[in-house]
């Protein structure tokens, strides 16, 4: 358990942009972001004094998750508004995988949280079942933002990606990490969750370029990681 001085330092200096260092979000999108009113209503919402406890910390992200949802939705109906219909098509798959690895995240979410004990995961399991969704909005956003009509962007293949290739080999060692942390009965939760975002991954990248791409691989990476180092700590 926090004291109430340390607890206060990691309200206003870690959620936010905390979130965007802690799951891997790139930095400068997550500065633009950092002044969305979705964002400033979760920080004046940490100030509320009847939320000054650890459940109205997490009901404050919860929350801004719900908020994010909506504005996710809104993004999507906004680019899919701008496309072809084999564009809007492509996007509609890649929201639906997106959606399953969401469910299938939050149920390994809870696995690998249970195994933990203390104030502290309470709030970070909080922001990581908010960031996907901040993340997913933002990628939306920005996707229909940069439409100039209906031109897909270009990225090349992850083989001819150094960086993407690095990314693609640490998600896999930290993967088999935090298989091996878990407990054996919650092991089929990380299964199914990495094999939902392999194939969001897989609907996904073929639409965004190779700067998205990282983001969206570099996101994963530090969950992997950030959970693999978690697991079971008391």
């Amino acid at each position: 358990m926090r004291n109430g001085k340390t607890m206060r330092a990691w309200r206003w200096g870690a959620v936010s942009l905390m979130a965007a260092w802690l799951l891997g979000v790139n930095p400068a999108r997550a500065e633009v972001a950092a002044a969305d009113p979705i964002d400033a209503g979760m920080r004046t919402c940490f100030a509320r004094a009847d939320r000054s406890s650890t459940a109205g910390q997490v009901q404050c992200m919860d929350d801004a998750r719900s908020a994010w949802r909506s504005a996710g939705s809104n993004a999507l109906t906004q680019l899919l508004s701008k496309l072809p219909p084999a564009q809007q098509r492509r996007w509609q798959a890649s929201q639906q995988r997106w959606v399953a690895w969401r469910d299938a995240e939050d149920t390994m979410l809870g696995a690998a949280f249970a195994t933990t004990s203390g104030s502290a995961y309470q709030l970070y399991e909080a922001d990581m079942r908010l960031q996907p969704m901040r993340d997913r909005a933002l990628t939306l956003r920005a996707q229909a933002a940069a439409i100039t009509g209906g031109d897909a962007p270009h990225a090349r293949p992850c083989s001819a990606d150094a960086h993407c290739e690095h990314a693609n080999y640490d998600l896999e060692r930290y993967y088999r990490k935090l298989y091996a942390r878990m407990p054996k009965h919650a092991r089929p939760s990380v299964v199914h969750a990495q094999a939902a975002w392999r194939a969001y991954r897989d609907a996904t990248t073929p639409l965004i370029d190779e700067h998205a791409r990282l983001d969206l691989l570099g996101a994963r990476l530090a969950t992997l990681k950030r959970l693999s180092e978690t697991v079971g700590n008391r």
